[in-house]
């Protein structure tokens, strides 16, 4: 008898499979998709590799793809080590390294851009391995996953890798519709125990109190009993020291603050406990960069050593293998003396704003049991191979982007996930820091709950528009996009919605006829009252525009010299004018406070109109940005005798002659239901039934709008792009010249790319210029965007004033069509990117960068510059103007420098 491929395979490796790895395995050689759902560190990228076993045992290719190109070197490090190089290529943004290999590792992107181009290198592939592949849930980049599920050819076998999920069953139903045979295998059992704990100042407490578990199951999980207890003792000491006598007084009064019994722990003191109990290595997650590295700090800054001096002595040996050609005039700027000194006592920091090559040799670190604490932030939870004996964390809230929100369920299990090295610990421990508000119960319930549901972000671009009417033509683009997770998703969920319809009409029906029927007393008052609140809007509304007219007025009729008085706002007090602005809608003269803050003021700042208080002599030329000038200014307003109105004029409202609103709450007090004993209970009903209604019909229209949402959207985008020549209009469309480029920009900011490119709007500019302009469609400022034309030269101006105008008309249009606005150019990237491509130093390129004074970290200046680099590279391919093209590429050589060259995988 023949040995079978999976026997074959198992014979070279050095440790027998786990049931759910045979379960997949043997599936896969049966010809099956696979989409297996197991925990971090379970050893779901064997499956993996078995594909690439089985295709190179058929003669065949695989992709091997993945989410970030971290994650691509490493494991093209590990298939070549196996396989050798012949055999085995990397394709990333940055690296080509023997693409006609039958083995190639790349990021879903390349995967995805090579379908679009139906490129040669597909043919013979017979396996893809999509590893993380629950990353089609990520905001930014998620469509791409949908995009290769849905356009690989019907016989490549797919090899999905997730984390676990709590609707793997769902994902593998959308799966086996679009892939056909598609085999779902889940494993929810951690290859290594997790220890769940919570440190209560230098205790460290188990979560759960083994001895009284009744049973199998997280529902019949007890929290330590002496834990709950400890924890209730430190609340009460807490609440006694914050209510002590005041001195000299015979009331207590409350601090405000926590109390030093409460206060949580250094981090040398965390880490040397762990250290103790012997629980390092150990990653404690810290919800932002500044905390990552301010915990750092605060560790140099004490005694804590965690290596011998042969292990400091062989981490200098790494790091210099890894930071050799790091020019030496940028270590100081780059932090690499405390950076290294860090790692030498065997710590670090891991997070995005780190230098590539600082981060890869802190992984790197890790893995050898070198550095044994790492802080970092949750990005490194995401696919990077640092598994450690314990996790910490010191909070279980972070911010979201918009508002600080608790960890969920599945958040805290894919954080904690990352505890216990397989073959190494025989258990891994999770550690939740206690403070003030951290309830036990809590954190039990975050560690006994296994919810982390997998949510389609695949919504149709510009571009993806354009590639699939080239691929497919329009109707079949559209029924793709109705075979999408994101539709599959959206149909189930339409499911749900008409029952909570059905539901909510009976319920409505039954509040209504407690209320008289809508033709009863009740109805008609209920109408009088709405038709009073909603009157008292509109003369709030028009009260408002009456006095921002006044405002605008007052402002527009300002001179130089004149002094006002800012009424309200952080700006309140004396104001001197040295610039008046004659704009007649909105108005926003330059203006001096006396307190030395120079600035423009609008409307908003003056809820009743600026008075002219006096005047005041101004020299011939004012320079309001030197300190010294608004010193000496503000100075001389405040010796000018005049000071600020002790009274406001009160502005007269709207409503209080209002004939309508009158007769409104005379026909309201004369109503008989006004007067009824039981109106109070009549109201409560009938709020209730309005907000029964106003749901219901919320739902009717989340089901209107969710049934064929997709193809909507799409057939929206086409209408757009038909307006703008990207396609031609009729019952087939085609795909333009200017469509077929649009087709090669892969940016956010696609369309307006392909815009500027087309009306030849960068022509002109220099290498360094061309980078500065095109940094400023792929920059994100972390505040608040500024899309104000301006920049170190005038060419850059104005490309930029013309890229703005283009990114204005652009968005009028989508208003139009009910499309997602396309984001606003940021230039707070330009002056950083002009000076590096102009050969100037990485402090300066760093300083011109910074926000408020602060310099951008080396590692997101590096990260970028590359993103600045792929979009050159795609206008270099897209452009139609060959000088444009030329630039781009000479833009590319002149950025690709210093660090932003080393370590560019």
């Amino acid at each position: 008898m023949h040995a079978t491929r999976l026997q074959q395979f198992t014979d070279t490796l050095a440790f027998p499979l786990d049931r759910f790895q045979v379960d997949a395995c043997t599936a896969l050689e049966a010809g099956h998709g696979v989409l297996v759902c197991a925990p971090t560190g379970a050893g779901k990228t064997i499956i993996g590799e078995f594909a690439v076993h089985l295709a190179l045992a058929a003669g065949r290719k695989c992709f091997y793809t993945t989410p970030i190109k971290a994650l691509s070197n490493q494991k093209f490090a590990e298939l070549t080590a196996r396989y050798g190089r012949d055999t085995v290529g990397l394709l990333t943004g940055d690296s080509s390294i023997n693409p006609s290999a039958p083995i190639v590792v790349m990021t879903t992107e390349v995967l995805r851009n090579m379908l679009y181009a139906s490129s040669d290198a597909l043919r013979g592939l017979s396996h893809v391995v999509m590893d993380e592949v629950h990353y089609l849930a990520d905001r930014f980049r998620g469509a791409v996953w949908e995009e290769v599920i849905l356009h690989l050819s019907q016989d490549v076998r797919l090899v999905s890798l997730s984390a676990t999920v709590s609707n793997a069953e769902e994902f593998g139903a959308w799966m086996e519709t679009v892939r056909g045979d598609t085999t779902v295998v889940v494993d929810e059992n951690r290859p290594v125990p997790l220890s769940q704990h919570i440190m209560v100042g230098r205790r460290l407490f188990d979560l759960f109190d083994t001895r009284a578990q009744s049973g199998d199951g997280a529902s019949r999980l007890v929290v330590d009993r002496e834990l709950v207890r400890h924890v209730k003792q430190r609340q009460a000491l807490d609440h006694a020291d914050r209510w002590q006598p005041a001195h000299g007084r015979g009331r207590g009064r409350s601090s405000g603050r926590t109390s030093a019994n409460n206060r949580p722990l250094p981090r040398p003191d965390v880490i040397a406990k762990l250290d103790q109990e012997g629980l390092l290595p150990a990653i404690t997650f810290i919800f932002s960069r500044a905390g990552c590295d301010g915990a750092l700090t605060q560790c140099l800054r004490s005694r804590l050593v965690l290596t011998t001096p042969e292990q400091a002595e062989e981490i200098r040996y790494i790091v210099e293998q890894h930071t050799s050609e790091l020019p030496r005039e940028d270590l100081e700027v780059l932090g690499f003396w405390e950076w290294r000194e860090a790692l030498e006592r065997g710590l670090a920091a891991h997070h995005a704003g780190m230098l590539p090559v600082f981060r890869h040799t802190v992984e790197e670190l890790f893995v050898k049991g070198l550095v044994r604490a790492v802080f970092a932030t949750e990005t490194l939870a995401l696919g990077i191979n640092m598994p450690a004996r314990t996790v910490v964390l010191e909070k279980l809230v972070k911010y979201n982007g918009e508002t600080h929100a608790e960890l969920t369920p599945g958040e805290y299990t894919q954080l904690t996930g990352r505890a216990g090295r397989r073959g190494i610990d025989v258990e891994g421990h999770a550690v939740v820091l206690w403070q003030p508000g951290t309830e036990p119960t809590e954190v039990a319930g975050l560690a006994s709950t296994r919810t982390f549901p997998l949510r389609s972000s695949f919504r149709p671009g510009y571009n993806m528009s354009i590639n699939m009417v080239e691929q497919f033509g329009a109707p079949e683009s559209r029924a793709l996009l109705e075979r999408s997770f994101a539709q599959f998703q959206a149909d189930r969920s339409v499911v749900g919605l008409v029952r909570g319809i059905d539901r909510n009409d009976k319920t409505i029906a039954q509040l209504g006829d407690r209320l008289g029927g809508p033709e009863g007393e009740y109805f008609e008052y209920a109408r009088l009252r709405e038709r009073l609140k909603e009157r008292e809007r509109i003369l709030e509304r028009q009260g408002r525009q009456d006095r921002r007219d006044r405002a605008v007025e007052s402002l527009h009729g300002l001179e130089r010299g004149d002094v006002v008085s800012v009424p309200s706002g952080k700006r309140s007090g004396l104001a001197v004018v040295l610039e008046p602005d004659d704009d007649r809608l909105d108005p926003r003269p330059l203006v001096l406070t006396e307190d030395a803050w120079a600035g423009r003021l609008s409307a908003a700042d003056f809820p009743s109109p600026a008075d002219t208080l006096g005047r005041m002599r101004l020299p011939r030329f004012v320079d309001h940005r030197t300190a010294r000038t608004r010193r000496d200014l503000s100075a001389a307003l405040r010796s000018t005798g005049i000071s600020t109105p002790s009274d406001r004029r009160r502005q007269k409202s709207t409503a209080a002659d209002d004939r309508e609103l009158a007769t409104l709450r005379r026909s309201i007090r004369s109503h008989p239901v006004h007067s009824r004993p039981d109106r109070d209970e009549l109201g409560r009903v009938g709020e209730r039934y309005s907000k029964l209604v106003r749901d219901t019909e919320a739902m009717r229209r989340e089901v209107s709008a969710t049934t064929n949402s997709l193809a909507r959207s799409f057939d929206r985008i086409l209408a757009l792009l038909v307006e703008r020549d990207y396609i031609t209009s009729g019952k087939t469309p085609v795909v333009t010249e200017h469509g077929a480029r649009l087709g090669r920009i892969y940016s956010e900011s696609d369309l307006l790319v392909a815009e500027c490119l087309r009306q030849h709007l960068w022509r002109g500019l220099a290498p360094a210029e061309l980078a500065a302009v095109v940094s400023a469609v792929v920059f994100e400022s972390r505040q608040e965007g500024d899309a104000t034309p301006h920049g170190p030269t005038g060419p850059i101006r104005h490309a930029l004033g013309e890229t703005v105008r283009v990114w204005t008309e652009l968005r009028a249009d989508e208003v139009r069509h009910k499309l997602p606005p396309t984001r606003e150019p940021d230039v707070g990237f330009v002056t950083a990117v002009y000076r590096w491509a102009s050969n100037h130093s990485l402090v300066d390129a760093l300083i011109a960068a910074g926000d408020n004074g602060k310099a951008l970290s080396g590692g997101d200046f590096v990260r970028w510059c590359r993103q600045v680099i792929d979009l050159l590279d795609q206008v270099r391919l897209a452009s139609p103007d060959p000088e444009i093209s030329q630039t781009a590429s000479k833009a590319v050589k002149a950025l690709r420098r210093g660090v932003v060259a080393i370590d560019a995988a």
